[in-house]
């Protein structure tokens, strides 16, 4: 599967961002979401992830109530809604498929997509 991530941008502190995440080549819906961010220096993390249905959903302690996964599956899209953006949730994002399953951790997501830069002014 081929994905495309979208949406990053600079926003200042408190604003909100939403990433787009559209999927192409497989079927979508077989899929199970995740957003993940990388800052400078420092090692990938998983944000949020989300089962295939829409059903069951991760998200992480560092963004939660702040950061709300989704997705549409008659668009091939996933979302990653943050609002209450604070300067530390700059960094670059990426969004992945995993075939097995809702997985709350960086290894063994199938695809990657390429990267959007959030970034936070205070």
């Amino acid at each position: 599967v081929q994905l495309q991530a979208s949406g990053g941008g600079l926003v200042q502190a408190g604003g909100s961002l939403r990433l787009s995440c559209a999927a192409s080549g497989r079927t979508f819906s077989n899929f199970a979401m995740g957003w993940f961010h990388q800052a400078p220096g420092k090692e990938r993390e998983v944000v949020a992830a989300i089962n295939w249905s829409g059903i069951d959903t991760y998200v992480a302690d560092s963004v939660k109530g702040r950061f709300t996964i989704s997705r549409d599956n008659a668009k091939n899209t996933a979302y990653l809604q943050m609002t209450g953006l604070k300067p530390e949730d700059t960094a670059v994002y990426y969004c992945a498929a995993d075939a097995y399953g809702l997985r709350a951790k960086v290894r063994g997501y199938d695809y990657w997509g390429q990267e959007t830069q959030v970034t936070v002014s205070s």
